[in-house]
Parts: structure tokens; sequence; C-alpha cells
């Protein structure tokens, strides 16, 4: 991929990376066509229930430290206390001070809607500036403004030479693509364009880690190889994010997060990117040891990394694993967290009866075939032939968990884990998938999982006594994907 950070706006993930949010099939089929880019998105005749671009750009934009963010909308597509309140509480899982979210809206009305909101966007920004003293501002443009065209770029430039911070535009709108992970490529081409600056020094000691807003359990194993983390975004200044061109390299937790930015950093910034996949389960997590291990020269320490931490936790692990042999799992998660949770699952010896991913990217930013985390799980564990790609749709996921006697869904989303339990499946939802990273992690999953299905019993309780909001009808179709076009 060529980037680009001159651009107003990153293309989208529809046209980049050809995304498509419905698919039936084995996950090899999957693979085979997205290598054509030949994958079918049959689109949605009907549509339950869904998630915006906008609100998956507020989920990082609003968790920096020092900045504010004007919301260009009506007041409906502006939401800071779902993120306030989460964002508090990882602060302190990092033994970190709560900051509070600095959150303007614009405010758009109808009549805006005809003459433009131009006007009330430069109040917003006037008005940040006076109650926030922020660092920089970070203006979200939304289906309202773009719908009627509001030149949000002439009046960040005009403002950011008035008030001497930067002023980025953000063009996150939903209506622009079916995916709502667009979002997390607007928010970092935003932060490309107008925050990071040109390497001046090298720290060969610190590597780029993008996370969610979830605890630190990278640092403690970084440092065992003598390396130390910077997390971003959640909980980073602006003067942070300014520098992570400086880093030796840059990792990820999910494809689907970090595949724009990490691109962007090794070819515009020289920052390279890990060719490891994220560390998940023991394989993955052996695999990112030593890449980290090779690339800042210290291959004897990382094997001493590796041998000590299967010996500190293999144990345990193994008893654990003797009571999950043979269980049987589905699993519910956003398109690379899907894959991961896949490899961990067989690692703990289930047996995986079918996977939904959230969306698939028929392509990725990278080329490099080590950060293709669906081939990499065919690899590991071989083909799932019950691969659906399925945007949440409880309609469609009741009808096919239905569909199989499982002991355990394991999912990532919110909401997700709710389906099961609605049927008396026992669910276990990954609220914070940094607390499942590492070696550590993995037991803790371990840990989670058994827990879970040793309960059986309470959800088997709930789903006798739940009413499906569902026609008899809908309920006895043999054909769950009746309402894909």
């Amino acid at each position: 991929m060529s980037v680009n950070i001159n651009n107003p706006e990153v293309q989208n993930r529809d046209h980049r990376l050809g995304t498509v949010i419905t698919f039936h099939g084995s996950a090899q089929q999957l693979v085979e066509q997205s290598n054509e880019r030949k994958v079918k998105d049959l689109g949605r005749a009907f549509s339950q229930c869904s998630d915006c671009s906008q609100r998956v750009c507020e989920s990082q934009l609003y968790a920096i430290r020092g900045a504010a963010v004007i919301v260009h909308a009506p007041i409906g597509c502006c939401s800071p206390e779902v993120i306030q309140s989460s964002t508090a509480s990882f602060a302190k899982n990092r033994n970190l001070k709560p900051a509070d979210v600095h959150v303007l809206c614009s405010n758009i009305s109808v009549k805006d809607t005809v003459y433009g909101g131009l006007e009330k966007l430069r109040t917003a920004i006037d008005e940040a500036s006076r109650r926030f003293s922020p660092t920089a501002i970070f203006i979200q443009s939304s289906c309202a403004a773009g719908i009627v065209g509001d030149d949000i770029e002439s009046v960040a430039d005009e403002k950011e030479d008035e008030l001497g911070i930067p002023i980025i535009p953000i063009y996150c709108e939903g209506f622009k693509s079916k995916t709502w992970s667009s979002g997390f490529d607007a928010a970092f081409h935003g932060i490309l364009r107008k925050i990071v600056k040109p390497c001046a020094k090298k720290d060969e000691n610190m590597v780029n880690v993008l996370n969610f807003n979830g605890v630190d359990t990278f640092n403690p194993l970084l440092e065992k190889l003598h390396l130390h983390g910077n997390l971003f975004l959640p909980h980073s200044t602006v003067e942070q994010l300014s520098h992570i061109s400086e880093a030796l390299c840059t990792t990820q937790i999910c494809e689907t997060l970090g595949s724009y930015i990490g691109e962007a950093l090794e070819e515009k910034f020289g920052v390279p990117q890990l060719k490891s996949n994220s560390p998940y389960g023991l394989a993955w997590t052996d695999e990112w040891v030593r890449a980290l291990a090779k690339i800042s020269n210290r291959v004897d320490l990382g094997e001493e990394v590796i041998a000590s931490e299967h010996k500190r936790i293999q144990k345990e692990l193994d008893a654990i694993k003797s009571k999950l042999s043979g269980k049987k799992a589905y699993i519910f998660a956003g398109d690379s967290f899907s894959h991961i949770f896949g490899v961990m699952a067989k690692e703990l010896g289930l047996e995986i009866c079918g996977i939904a991913s959230l969306h698939h990217d028929q392509v990725r930013d990278s080329a490099a075939e080590e950060l293709n985390s669906l081939q990499r799980m065919i690899d590991e564990i071989g083909d799932v032939t019950n691969f659906t790609v399925c945007n949440k749709q409880p309609y469609l996921m009741i009808k096919i968990l239905k569909k199989y006697d499982i002991d355990i869904l394991i999912s990532r989303h919110f909401n997700a884990g709710v389906i099961g339990t609605r049927l008396g499946i026992p669910s276990f939802r990954i609220t914070d998938p940094n607390a499942i990273m590492g070696y550590d992690g993995f037991l803790n999953f371990a840990k989670e999982i058994l827990s879970v299905i040793e309960t059986k019993n309470f959800y088997k309780t709930i789903g006798e006594h739940t009413v499906l909001p569902y026609s008899k009808w809908w309920l006895e179709h043999n054909n769950p994907y009746y309402f894909d076009k």
C-alpha cells in the first residue's frame, strides 16, 4: 500500500481493502477468494443492528490526554459518557490518574443541514479552547456534516493559525463505509497528518504498542527483554504521540486496529512493523518474543525468556487443558480476534464448531504474510468449515448457534455474549483483550474458559426462562441466511 498522509482523509476499507460483512463457507474458501479479491459481499436485505465508524473513532480520540474533541454533528451523535467511564476505569488499572474526556458537540440542527453549520463549528472550537486549554483539537465529522458538505478543512486551518495548536479534521462519517472499523483508520490518519513528527532521535529500547483501553500487560513481558512499551492511543498525551516515530518498531494486539497506522509508520517514518502475529496463545507469543528479540539483537535473551515462561505456567496450564479437552466452542468476535481466539481455543484442546467474524478485509495494508491472521490461523489449526462473516445481527447468530451443541461461546464485543446466554449457552466475553495477552494472559484465558463452562447450569436456567423476540416461523426456518441478499 502507498500511504499518502497529505490527503485530508484515508480511503475507507470498503475500497482500500475490499471489506465484506457477509460470507458463509469455510475459512479456506474465504482465503482463496480473498487472494483474488473475489469474495462476493451479499449485503443485507434486513439489518437488525450495527455500529458506526464515528463511534469507533471516538473510542480512540476521546482518550487522548490533553486534547479536546469536537463532534460536528447533531447532539444524538455525541456520547462521551460511555468512553469517560471506561477510560477512567482502565486509567486506574494502569496506575494513572483518571483524566476527564474533553468533548463538545456543535449541535447541528435541521436548519444547519440546509444552510451549513460552519459558524457553529467555529463557536465550538473557540469554546473548547476557552474551556479546556487543549494541546490539540480533533474535529469529528458526522453523517449530517458530510451530507451537507461543510468545509471543515478550511475552518480547521483558519483556527489553527489563530490558536497556535494542531486542529485536526477527522472524516469518520458513518455512511461512507459499511464497516465501523474504518473509524480506526480515520482517527490514525489525522494523527499521522498533524501530530506525529519526524524522528529526531531513535529510542532503540522503545516498542510502539497499538492497543485498546485495557490493563498494561505488555511492559511486564517487554521488560524481560530489556525493552519498554509505548502504549497508545488510550491514555497517551499529544506530546507522546508526536514521538511515536522514534520507536524501535511497532506491534499491535489487533490487525483490524493497527494495520493502517502500522504500515504508515513504516512507510513514511521508517518505524518497522514487527512481522509477527499478535502475542496470544503460547505459539504466537513465542513467535512474537522471537521477533522482538531478533529486531532488538537479543536473540539469546529471547530464548531464555520463552523457556522460563513455559516452565513457569506449564504445569497449571496442563491441568486446565486436561479438563477442557474435547469441549466444543463457537467463536464470535471481530476480524482478527476471531482468528486469534480460534488459535487460543485449539491450543486448549477445545473443538471449534464454527467461527463468526464481524467483518473481513480481503487484502491487508501490509503485504507481509506474517500479518495475515486468517491464513496464519488456518496454518495453525486447519480449516474451519463453518466460517461466517456477520456484523453482529442477533437474529442470524441465534439461528447459527442453535445448530450446534456447544459448551461455550467465546465472544469479544458488547452484547455478543448475551446472544449465547439467552440460548442457555455458557458465554465468555473478553472485556479486556490486553488481559489475555502473553503467557500470563493465556493462563488467565484458560482459567476463565474453565470457570464459565463449570457454571453451565446457571446458563441453562437462564435459557429455560428466556422468551426470544422472534416468530415461530423464523426460529423454525431452515435457512439462517434468508435475509442476506
